[in-house]
């Protein structure tokens, strides 16, 4: 247990959907011995069973000899003798386990008959002369692959072991519990992922696996083995010009057959076509009478594309597939009909397509043909809901927003069709507004919400998940597989335990908790903006004491705390936690981080600064040449240089993270000034410091250098009350003062005090005028709610005085969503929306708020921008018993650039506002009602007068006796450039 310095992995630590059941007769059984003073036992597989269960019985054996050091022997007929013996097979399948069913004595309740169903159990004399047997059972050959791997991860056989490189503990005694287990059927029928955007997986399989290809059967042994180890069974193969199209080596269709993977196509990719690839040369072999080239339009040559789709269904039909219908245009693009130009015309137009497809696969492929599956992806679904007719046999495939948000779900009629619905839902994307290609980016709390909104629409036959070229989706991956094998293993407040499950899987235990909360926390600061969003003067470096520094701040943090957690680790560990939590946290980091200089580099020359400026300069460009050797490293280093050229956040072909900004540098002058900046302000003071004894609040002034010879400047306020980080000094670029109040000893009222900043060589003086409120310690404490000060009211959504649940809908907490620590969210996702009675009939949120102002104040609240394509996106918001005004939100996914679509899905909320009207100071109940379902909220702002518009985030949550005690001030200080 100690060669790697792994913690064990216990039972209680089984794949989170495999399900224990008791052993027969209550008592303690002993455990099976797989591996016993350097024996391993035989695995035994029948020689009638699916080659797919030979196959992962093979895999089986070689994990046994990665945890014991042992190869065990694989048998295809049953020994004369044995005291121990694994028996591997597949119900109807294999004599001996259905003679073990048939007496009596192998479990298969909720197994057998079932989809892709297992159960692991020692039998004792299980046939004649073996003494004992590990029974691994499927009720289909998948069934029993899956039961083969829930055995090598109860032995510590990451499925990652190979793609992410985890460890396997070394331990000369190898033994697993008596079962039963039970893999019980999955909540949904077909899961798997799309190769996508793949130049990366190309590069790194040229470089590493197959020179003379690009993505061959070499590299998809490896992604098969993969999926079915996270019990996957669906594969959407790559399919851009720059790798080699699935079909071109027909080792491939084969081999997918023979690990048991069902392999289908996109939805620009009908019938198994690769349009990229395939159709030009089918279109050379195909010219017309003229010698001109058939297009690719149905409208005008359907017979050539009907031919060329029945060439490939006859090819492939002998194979488990998955067959899309429908059309659109060549490589991702839009459907071309030249002669129909109206979206009735192309009704009909598709109509004909799908009816001539249908035929072909009767006629090719005959019963077989299933499952048959229809995309309605951007302009297809406009044709779908003007009225494409999709038989009913065929699932309906429905895709999200291309960023996680679901664009429609089934309605009552579609949910009643046979044939069925699924997802199509990308961890992974390259398009508009902006692509996310890099890092696994999306929260999975988020993916928790949407997959749950999903199932409960009964969108359940068939969940596929853009991984872009894999790597890097790790974690969220095998959270989506998880979600799509026990829909109810995870809920709204324990998302957080899959990660720490999962990541104590990979580590061991001692270390789960905290990585855990490492993973959520770098979700959390991708969901305010992904790195790959990120981009010049996004974050304020004026607002909210520094917002961007602040989020730097905590981005400097949890580096901090993911380098001191990897230091702890075992050197086995190492390349493993590179790949799975330090590259990520670390490369997130330094993408924002070299923006953040940038914008500093930016303000800096506005403001005239002299040395200062140059020195942002440097340090955006430190920064740009840190994240380039981070990459240098993953691809040269970590595991020997095993990835090479699969890491890269700026590949040739497909969108790049953003690169290295552009700085400016400014000339040496042998002069010396002092410039001040004030938060709040670009230059100068004219918006003064606001101070208030409920927040406590703690603000900045830049002091700068306008030249590059050094200046001597002091610092003093007007009042003893008014502490300052720093009174003067000398220094050559910039520093950074901090202000504060000493509560103890201001005064009650309000006050207007000046901070003065002199140069005592040059006689250059700035006043910065504070504005101070100090309520007293005694309203501090009677305050029942949020308080007001500074000009606005800050609300985290999660921080409710009461939730009322009403009409069957409630709201609950959803841990780890949105940009703060928990987002509400009104379900059930199936409830009727509510547009009238709302204080009679909708489930409602209650903030209190103590105003000290009045007047009308324009409220925004901050909510997760879900869609409804055939619905709306609406909640109402009142202040005490006022009429409530009703917010709507957008619920169409446009697909643009610039528009309010892509702003939501930029910035991971959409900004609803409204107005209250406070008509005397004193406490009031802020109230959100539930209008249509499925709606989270985030964060609540009330700007009553001092909100800066040119501020990204909320500001700082607000004074709330219980919720937040203590504002953080003592944040964004960590990252100031050096005092020089």
């Amino acid at each position: 247990m100690t060669a790697v310095g792994l913690a064990p992995l216990l039972p209680a630590v089984l794949p989170a959907d495999a399900h224990a059941a008791p052993a027969p007769g209550g008592g303690a059984r002993p455990g099976f011995d797989l591996v016993r003073d350097g024996v391993a036992v035989d695995v035994f597989v029948d020689a009638a069973d699916d080659p797919a269960v030979v196959r992962a019985a093979g895999d089986l054996q070689a994990d046994v000899e990665r945890v014991g050091g042992v190869r065990p022997a694989l048998r295809r007929t049953l020994p004369e003798r044995s005291t121990a013996l694994v028996l591997v097979g597949t119900l109807g399948a294999s004599p001996v386990i259905d003679r073990l069913v048939a007496q009596g004595r192998l479990d298969v309740r909720r197994v057998e008959g079932r989809w892709e169903a297992s159960v692991t159990q020692v039998v004792e004399r299980p046939a004649p002369g073996v003494d004992r047997a590990l029974v691994i059972a499927g009720s289909d050959r998948r069934g029993t692959v899956y039961g083969i791997y829930d055995t090598s991860e109860r032995i510590g056989v990451s499925p990652w072991y190979w793609w992410a490189d985890v460890p396997v503990e070394r331990r000369e005694t190898v033994t697993v519990a008596p079962g039963p287990f039970k893999r019980l059927e999955p909540s949904v029928r077909y899961r798997g992922v799309f190769l996508n955007d793949e130049q990366n997986l190309t590069t790194w399989s040229h470089r590493t696996q197959e020179p003379d290809k690009n993505i061959g059967p070499e590299t998809y042994k490896r992604v098969f083995e993969l999926l079915l180890r996270l019990k996957a069974n669906y594969l959407w193969p790559a399919m851009h010009p720059y790798s080699d199209f699935f079909n071109k080596y027909r080792e491939n269709p084969e081999l997918a057959d023979r690990y048991g993977i069902v392999v289908g196509s996109s939805h620009p990719e009908a019938l198994l076509r690769n349009g990229v690839h395939e159709w030009e040369p089918w279109a050379e072999e195909h010219r017309g009478a003229d010698g001109s080239l058939p297009v690719y339009d149905y409208t005008v040559n359907p017979g050539v594309i009907s031919d060329y789709w029945r060439a490939r269904a006859r090819e492939n039909a002998a194979y488990e597939s998955s067959w899309t219908i429908g059309m659109r245009g060549l490589h991702d693009t839009a459907l071309e009909t030249k002669y129909a130009t109206t979206i009735p015309e192309k009704v009909v137009v598709m109509n004909d397509i799908v009816a001539d497809q249908r035929r072909i696969l009767a006629e090719e492929v005959g019963s077989a043909a299933e499952p048959q599956i229809f995309i309605p992806y951007k302009e297809v679904l406009d044709l779908y809901n003007a009225g494409v007719r999709v038989p009913d046999d065929v699932t309906l495939i429905w895709p999200d927003d291309n960023h996680g948000n679901m664009r429609q779900l089934p309605n009552a009629a579609e949910r009643a069709r046979p044939g069925g619905n699924g997802i199509y839902y990308h961890l992974s994307y390259w398009g508009r507004p902006r692509s996310y290609l890099w890092l696994d980016t999306t929260q999975l709390a988020k993916v928790w919400q949407e997959l749950r909104r999903v199932y409960e629409h009964e969108a359940d036959r068939m969940w596929i998940f853009n991984v872009g070229d894999l790597k890097s989706i790790e974690t969220g991956l095998s959270f989506s597989m998880d979600m799509a094998w026990d829909v109810d293993r995870w809920h709204a407040d324990d998302v957080e335990d899959f990660l720490a499950e999962w990541y104590g899987r990979q580590f061991g235990l001692r270390h789960a908790r905290e990585i855990a909360a490492i993973r959520t926390e770098y979700y959390r600061l991708a969901a305010e903006r992904r790195p790959e969003f990120i981009d010049r003067n996004i974050f304020s470096v004026v607002h909210h004491g520094d917002e961007a520094g602040r989020r730097m701040a905590a981005y400097d943090r949890l580096l901090r705390q993911t380098v001191a957690l990897g230091a702890e680790l075992p050197a086995a560990c190492q390349d493993a936690f590179y790949e799975l939590l330090h590259y990520p946290v670390h490369g997130a980091y330094l993408m924002n981080l070299k923006y953040y200089w940038a914008d500093r580099n930016a303000l800096a020359v506005r403001q005239g600064r002299g040395a200062g400026s140059n020195r942002f300069a440097d340090l955006a460009e430190a920064a740009h040449a840190q994240e380039t050797a981070l990459t240098q490293r993953y691809n040269t280093v970590v595991a020997g240089g095993k990835w090479d050229g699969y890491i890269n956040p700026y590949p040739s072909q497909i969108p790049k993270a953003p690169g290295r900004p552009a700085v400016t540098r400014v000339a040496r002058q042998e002069t010396a000034g002092l410039g001040i900046a004030a938060e709040g302000n670009e230059i100068g003071a004219q918006r003064p410091l606001s101070f208030s004894s409920a927040t406590r609040d703690r603000r900045f002034v830049d002091v700068f250098n306008t030249g590059f010879l050094a200046v001597t400047w002091v610092a003093q306020a007007d009042r003893s009350w008014v502490r300052l980080s720093s009174s003067g000094g000398s220094f050559t670029e910039q520093t950074r003062v901090w202000v504060e109040v000493d509560w103890a000893r201001a005064p009650e009222g309000a006050h207007d005090v000046t901070v003065a900043f002199t140069s005592t060589s040059g006689g250059q003086r700035f006043d910065v005028p504070l504005e101070v409120v100090n309520d007293g310690e005694r309203a501090r404490r009677r305050a029942r709610g949020f308080v007001e000060a500074n000009g606005w009211v800050s609300i985290d959504a999660v921080h409710t005085e009461r939730r009322l649940s009403r009409g069957g809908a409630r709201w609950r907490t959803v841990r780890g969503l949105g940009r703060r620590h928990a987002a509400v969210e009104a379900v059930p996702s199936t409830a009727a929306p509510i547009t009238a009675e709302f204080a009679a009939s909708s489930p409602e949120l209650r903030y209190r708020v103590r105003f000290s102002s009045t007047g009308s104040f324009p409220v925004t609240v901050f909510r997760l921008p879900s869609l409804d394509e055939r619905g709306a996106r609406r909640l109402a918001l009142a202040l005490d018993d006022q009429p409530p005004t009703v917010l709507s939100g957008q619920s169409v996914a446009t697909g643009n650039r610039g528009d309010a679509w892509a702003r939501n899905v930029e910035e991971g909320v959409e900004k609803l506002t409204g107005t209250v009207t406070v008509t005397e100071p004193g406490e009031h109940v802020l109230r959100v009602f539930m209008v249509d379902p499925a709606i989270a909220v985030d964060q609540i702002v009330v700007d009553t007068g001092g909100l800066p518009a040119a501020a990204y985030l909320a500001p700082p949550e607000s004074y709330h006796p219980v919720f937040n005690p203590e504002p953080d001030t003592d944040i964004g200080t960590g990252l100031d450039a050096p005092n020089r």
